[in-house]
């Protein structure tokens, strides 16, 4: 049973930074390579789910991981509240929609676990929904992998309490950063431990297994991520079409 107290958000302190920092780089430029070729030979497709408290670096992680893929066939898609027609629908009627097609990569920044995280932190669902939620969660990703010969990555960016009061913060004193400044992230905050026990619950009774990375240093939870990617696409034994 994974509990998050228990895993360290930032690196071992013996890793050498400047080695990872240039592993990753080779990972970033393989992944544009099988990319290209995941495209061309449309047998596979990759949903990557990025999940974390606001400030463990989402988008961040998409920018730098995949910077050396073309865009023809990656695409991010960003979970916010549904919308009227949405909430008339089942919770995961508007996520069907967003699963890659073959020989595409879809990252989802926030995803349907969204469902079963921010509701069942301010009960705006009871525990036998969340279970529910969870079970169609688990059948749902199993359909996409036998269905549609789709791999699944999940991430959770494990950020520390402390880094993310720095790094909310830093969206109100760096002009650069400001666009990003929203109230009710300092409100979210206030509900970490309930937070914790539902990322918990999340991870735990999931089916596909998910990465938990360390985001409180960048360069690390690159590395991290790029590696994992890199050697899933590997995996696929990918071949352009003869």
């Amino acid at each position: 049973m994974v509990k998050l107290s228990d895993i360290a958000t930032r690196p071992p302190a013996d890793v050498d930074e400047k080695k990872i920092k240039k592993l990753t780089d080779d990972y970033q430029e393989r992944i544009g390579d099988l990319n290209e070729i995941l495209r061309a030979e449309q047998k596979h497709s990759l949903l990557i789910i990025l999940q974390g408290m606001d400030g463990s670096g989402k988008d961040g992680a998409v920018k730098n991981v995949f910077k050396d893929c073309t865009h023809f066939n990656l695409s991010v898609y960003a979970f916010k509240k549904p919308t009227e027609i949405e909430f008339g629908h089942d919770f995961l009627w508007r996520v069907h929609q967003q699963a890659p097609s073959k020989g595409d990569i879809k990252i989802f920044n926030r995803s349907h676990y969204e469902d079963i995280l921010i509701q069942r932190v301010h009960k705006w669902i009871d525990e036998d929904r969340v279970q529910k939620r969870m079970d169609a969660i688990n059948a749902f990703e199993n359909l996409l992998v036998f269905d549609n010969n789709t791999t699944i990555l999940k991430f959770y960016l494990h950020i520390s309490y402390e880094q993310q009061e720095k790094e909310l913060q830093e969206r109100i004193d760096e002009a650069d950063k400001r666009w990003k400044h929203n109230d009710g992230d300092w409100e979210q905050r206030k509900h970490w431990d309930e937070y914790m026990r539902c990322y918990e619950y999340a991870i735990n009774k999931s089916e596909i297994p998910w990465d938990v990375v360390p985001v409180d240093v960048r360069w690390y939870r690159d590395y991290i991520i790029a590696k994992k990617v890199c050697e899933t696409l590997e995996a696929m034994n990918l071949q352009y079409p003869k």
